[in-house]
């Protein structure tokens, strides 16, 4: 099978005490056809000594200040030249042959743009936490839940990516979400019952440490989509949301 190149992309700032466990988790899976690129914000903790002893084998890596997550991201999305796109941020890991599955999942399904697999939570010290089993991507829940898809396990095509008009800086936070919503515009989004990713859940982390940024973020991109609605009207979407998400994940076997 001619597996395609994927481009990965790992953003990072003062995250020694997890970023050479994100690397590992990429390069000890020996994809053949791997550009992997890290896009470090200018780090004072040591992360620099430890990316230098893998420059050998990333395609790319910086270090300087880039102005948050979100512009590293673009920014090592400029110089990637791969056909899949993913990133992994530096405290969470891939997991198994990931990488192996990703590019075989696209090999051999050419019309799809985009998949996403399913995570495991774990904590600041790498323990498993609880399993993050998906049911497939529904707007409608989204919408009115939150955003379903594990980051680190959903991989895209370059063609969509760049038909969207890849990452907004103006999202620092829920920067996935929007991404994510842009590609459902314009392509089916695809699951796949298979764990791609760890995603590493403590407090000092972006995504609980920013939650009021996030919360914001994500009302953007509802009203987006909703516009002005009534109270009695997105309560009740939110309650049919939630039992459509409850019954999916019973139907899909996402509790067991």
């Amino acid at each position: 099978m001619n597996l395609p190149k994927i481009s990965l992309v790992t953003p990072s700032f003062n995250q020694a005490r997890y970023i050479e466990a994100t690397i590992r988790s990429v390069l000890d899976q020996d994809y053949p056809n791997l550009e992997y690129i890290v896009i470090d914000g200018g780090s004072t903790d040591g992360s620099v000594d430890i990316i230098r002893r893998y420059a050998d084998r990333l395609a790319y890596w910086v270090s300087e200040p880039d102005g948050g997550q979100t512009p590293g991201l673009i920014k090592g999305f400029a110089r990637s030249t791969g056909e899949i796109m993913g990133w992994l941020c530096s405290d969470d890991v891939l997991v198994g042959k990931s990488l192996w599955e990703v590019g075989e999942f696209f090999s051999a399904n050419p019309a799809v743009q985009t998949v996403y697999g399913d995570a495991i939570w774990i904590d600041e010290n790498g323990k498993v936490m609880r399993p993050k089993k998906e049911h497939d991507f529904s707007r409608f829940i989204w919408l009115y839940t939150h955003n379903t898809i594990p980051q680190p396990s959903m991989f895209w095509r370059r063609s969509l990516y760049e038909r969207v008009g890849g990452l907004d800086p103006a999202f620092d936070v829920a920067m996935d979400a929007d991404l994510w919503m842009r590609f459902a515009d314009v392509t089916q989004i695809h699951h796949v019952r298979r764990t791609w990713s760890q995603m590493r859940r403590y407090p000092e982390a972006k995504s609980l440490r920013l939650d009021e940024a996030r919360r914001r973020e994500d009302r953007m991109i509802r009203d987006r989509y909703l516009g002005p609605r009534p109270i009695w009207y997105t309560a009740g979407a939110r309650v049919l949301a939630r039992s459509a998400r409850v019954g999916l994940k019973l139907a899909q076997g996402c509790y067991w």
